[in-house]
């Protein structure tokens, strides 16, 4: 099993990045909330992974922190959810924000998240409360002002009918670097681009 990966950012985008390790080089599908943490390309990196293997699928999914990754394994153990819904979870709300939402009980903040509707958020509440409510995910954590903005500006566009890695990119490009701005302006700028 991988646990982490060490080497150079080759490539990175808000889904994926691919680092070189000793020659090879590794897809990794990410959360927006790691992406926004990566190095630049040709730096150093290092990742934490999460191994996912099946019968007809190997990928290798990767997190800057290790609540991030606890927090998409439990996801994982929910059913009915996959490491395409984890990840969607984590890209649309920060990880504190998601866990506090879970606990609270809030399943209409859950609802906003792509893929997921009523049932499968009042599920969430029922198989993670407790498991997150005892566990140290849910303390310390603050959420970044930017990674609320940058999610919600992702949302705002996947409710105007784009996908949500063209969002992503869409953001991404406009985003970064300025906390200030708001949602609102990062849309309005996005949709320009």
């Amino acid at each position: 099993m991988i646990t982490f990966l060490e080497g150079i950012l080759v490539e990175k985008s808000p889904a994926r990045l691919i680092i070189n390790v000793a020659g090879i080089g590794y897809e990794v599908f990410i959360p927006l909330s790691s992406y926004d943490h990566l190095p630049a390309i040709n730096q150093s990196c290092r990742i934490l992974v999460y191994d996912y293997i099946r019968e007809d699928q190997h990928s290798l999914f990767g997190f800057m922190t290790d609540i991030e990754r606890k927090t998409f394994a439990l996801l994982m153990n929910v059913n009915g959810i996959g490491p395409k819904l984890a990840m969607s979870a984590l890209s649309s709300l920060a990880v504190s924000d998601l866990n506090t939402a879970i606990v609270s009980g809030d399943v209409a903040r859950l609802t906003t998240i792509t893929g997921i509707g009523k049932k499968m958020a009042e599920r969430m509440v029922v198989e993670l409360r407790d498991k997150l409510a005892s566990s140290e995910m849910t303390a310390g954590i603050g959420p970044g002002k930017q990674n609320i903005k940058t999610a919600d500006a992702i949302l705002a566009l996947v409710s105007l009918g784009y996908k949500q890695a063209e969002a992503g990119k869409m953001v991404a490009s406009v985003a970064a670097g300025d906390e200030n701005m708001p949602v609102e302006e990062i849309v309005r700028r996005a949709l320009r681009r």
